[in-house]
């Protein structure tokens, strides 16, 4: 009798091991990014900001901004006009300049000019940025190398640096300079 319960038990102990290490193999699966949903995960960053500004026109021109960054690092020079353009019919005539900037950017195919005009653009839009935030956190960063080594700053919503200067060729050149949070 021992033996045969024994023997039951050993059988019973092997098919629990054998379903499980079965049922782990079944559900094993390995998932690996592709370079087109890195980039559509990139193109949601300003979608899902989680900034506030005391007013509607900063807020949405914050989200152009973000959106013109992010075309700008994957060197899409279309999406960078097509961005400049609503982003120019959003300034008040208090703004003109950057609503100078921002259609000019939509103007050219150059994506070295749009990077230039990005450039100049945040040394105009960067405090109002600063002083308009009303939650949240956003990031001034500082690239080096831009423009023959002269450097050019820019903000971003989320501390990990994309270059916009460079692309994918210099893609994390560039360090967080100034943290503003409100």
């Amino acid at each position: 009798m021992k033996n045969r319960f024994l023997s039951f038990s050993v059988f019973l102990f092997s098919m629990i091991v054998f379903t499980s290490c079965l049922d782990n193999k079944a559900k094993q699966s390995v998932e690996i990014d592709t370079p087109e949903e890195v980039k559509k995960a990139e193109e949601k960053t300003a979608d899902i900001a989680d900034q506030d500004f005391i007013d509607g026109m900063t807020g949405k021109i914050w989200h152009n901004y973000l959106e013109i960054k992010i075309a700008l690092t994957n060197a899409d020079a279309g999406q960078v006009q097509d961005v400049a353009q609503s982003m120019a019919e959003s300034f008040s005539k208090e703004r003109a300049n950057m609503k100078t900037l921002a259609q000019q950017m939509s103007e050219t195919e150059d994506l070295e000019k749009q990077r230039e005009l990005f450039a100049t653009f945040t040394e105009k839009a960067g405090p109002m940025f600063e002083e308009a935030l009303s939650g949240g956190t956003i990031y001034k960063k500082f690239c080096p190398m831009a423009f023959n080594n002269e450097g050019a700053y820019w903000y971003a919503d989320v501390e990990e640096v994309n270059n916009p200067y460079f692309g994918d060729k210099m893609l994390r050149c560039g360090s967080v300079k100034k943290t503003i949070k409100k």
